[in-house]
């Protein structure tokens, strides 16, 4: 029966863990978006960087990656 209380409290104690260690990852992920950053800055157009500005860098980034398959399906405008 002294099992039991463990048993029920090990999820949350994972969960609580879990949880600590995002926080602890967060920073470390920063440096690979900070480098997405810059290759999108350098090769981005005006209206990207436009939305970049109104609406963040996820929106942008989107629509950049959006342009760049557009432009390998499209005959003759493959890089």
């Amino acid at each position: 029966m002294s099992l039991l209380p463990v048993t029920l409290l090990l999820p949350f104690l994972l969960l609580l863990l879990m949880l600590g260690m995002e926080r602890v990852e967060g920073p470390l992920r920063e440096d690979a978006v900070s480098e997405q950053l810059e290759s999108f800055l350098d090769s981005a157009r005006p209206d990207e960087v436009e939305t970049f500005v109104s609406e963040g860098f996820a929106p942008a980034l989107d629509r950049y990656w959006k342009r760049r398959r557009l432009g390998r399906l499209l005959p003759g405008r493959g890089r």
